[in-house]
């Protein structure tokens, strides 16, 4: 009854408030990879796929191609993985190039997300015809995309500000509901 959040990361100082934030890779929900003959494959993310990974210098790309747009190592681009999957937060303020494919998310034109990364370890479940990631080496791009090939990923503009009073207001009705829950509680121990 006592939950309680915290977000502890370094903030954006971005002049223009041209941040996007999304999911360039999502856990245990497989996707369809590959057909053939009638039988579909798919891949999945293990949750603790990401444990230990090298994100030293990943990079925001456009369809895994071209100009860089942010940088982990300019401190333009944050990757984490939390609950959900792989996390990404980007600040595209900072070239041309950028401010264009935030507008293009801003106006949805591009939703979606991909990522490019190496593989230590692996299985493949013949019966489900499903390749899971179960340990990744190195993440080394995360890309905005116009046909992901996992459709559950998405990538949003809006402002910090926006994001950050969205992340409290789940938390103040994660809050009533627990209070909510605490005074039922208490008005059925009173009626016996």
């Amino acid at each position: 009854m006592n939950r309680q959040y915290r977000i502890i990361e370094r903030r954006f100082e971005t002049e223009n408030d041209k941040a996007v934030f999304g999911y360039a890779a999502v856990f245990n929900k497989p996707y369809l990879i590959y057909e053939n003959d009638g039988r579909e494959y798919y891949e999945k993310v293990d949750s603790d796929a990401l444990y230990g990974a090298d994100f030293s210098d990943v990079v925001l790309r456009y369809d895994h191609e071209g100009k860089v747009l942010a940088r982990v190592s300019n401190g333009t681009l944050s990757v984490r993985p939390d609950d959900k999957g792989l996390f990404i937060r980007a600040d595209l303020s900072k070239s041309p190039a950028a401010g264009e494919l935030y507008e293009e998310i801003k106006n949805g034109l591009v939703t979606q997300m991909s990522w490019a990364f190496s593989v230590v370890e692996e299985s493949f479940d013949r019966q489900t015809r499903t390749r899971t990631f179960l340990k990744i080496k190195k993440v080394y791009d995360v890309s905005a995309v116009t046909f992901p090939a996992n459709p559950d990923t998405e990538i949003h503009a809006r402002s910090a500000k926006e994001f950050f009073d969205g992340v409290i207001e789940k938390q103040r009705g994660e809050y009533a509901r627990q209070l909510r829950l605490l005074i039922k509680i208490k008005l059925e121990r009173t009626k016996t």
